[in-house]
């Protein structure tokens, strides 16, 4: 499906709705309890399949350390961002983001288990530093890429990537990973409690309709008042409204991970 006929948002470029320190706070300790769900993974489980199409375990890893390395040093990110921005221009794709996690498997897929956990765990602290720095830089910028979110087409500005984004895409990964080997995420009212919250928030924005939202578990919570009742688990509620699975009424309502 080409760009042109994806219907597009004419909403202005969406922003951070957390402040950038707690968002570097938040980063590290997201890149800290991957590191420890990687740690923890046995042999076996790293060919376990996954929610990501074609995707396993270890493919999944991949991917998260490939975003890492994107973002802790210049040269990776503007290699990574060139060359699968110039394979979907060939492939008429209307957006890159395929383009650019099928690279960082691609280009990960040789280490050994134990050298991505040590290349994570090296290169992360970089990583935090340079979104940091990006986000200081390009903050309130719109990015040149139209992003693909529940079938539409929308801009973001480098904030909400950087800043939120960026963190929620590995968090949904230790979910996945999760998933698919029967390991607890352990999930913190202060850690994943604060992700959770800022995902509903976008989540209320995004439907606009009136709603009771009450979550289980420590991220858990309950937001909102009157409308129609959603209550689940936190963490089913983010997979859900990331596409993971079938979702009817609001938890249709697509959220970027």
């Amino acid at each position: 499906m080409t760009a042109s006929v994806l219907p597009r948002s004419e909403a202005p470029p969406r922003r951070p709705g957390i402040e950038r320190d707690q968002a570097m706070r938040l980063a590290a300790a997201e890149y800290a309890r991957c590191a420890d769900l990687m740690a923890r993974l046995e042999s076996g489980q790293w060919s376990a399949p996954t929610a990501n199409t074609g995707w396993d375990v270890r493919d999944t890893a991949g991917h998260m350390l490939g975003m890492v390395q994107m973002m802790s040093s210049l040269p990776q990110l503007l290699g990574q961002m060139s060359t699968s921005t110039r394979e979907a221009k060939k492939a008429k794709a209307p957006v890159s983001i395929d383009f650019l996690t099928a690279l960082q498997v691609r280009r990960n897929a040789g280490l050994t288990t134990a050298e991505l956990l040590q290349r994570w765990r090296e290169l992360t602290p970089a990583a935090v530093r340079g979104r940091r720095r990006l986000s200081r830089l390009l903050h309130g910028r719109a990015m040149p890429e139209a992003q693909l979110v529940g079938g539409h087409l929308e801009r973001w500005t480098f904030g909400f990537l950087v800043d939120v984004v960026l963190t929620r895409d590995p968090f949904m990964h230790r979910l996945d990973i999760c998933a698919a080997t029967g390991l607890d995420p352990q999930p913190t009212a202060e850690h994943d409690g604060r992700l959770v919250d800022d995902i509903v928030r976008e989540w209320t924005q995004r439907h606009g309709q009136p709603c009771t939202l009450e979550l289980t578990g420590p991220a858990g919570g309950v937001w909102g008042s009157g409308g129609e009742r959603v209550t689940l688990d936190a963490m089913e509620f983010c997979r859900k409204i990331s596409g993971r699975g079938e979702a009817t009424g609001l938890l249709a309502t697509a959220v970027p991970f």
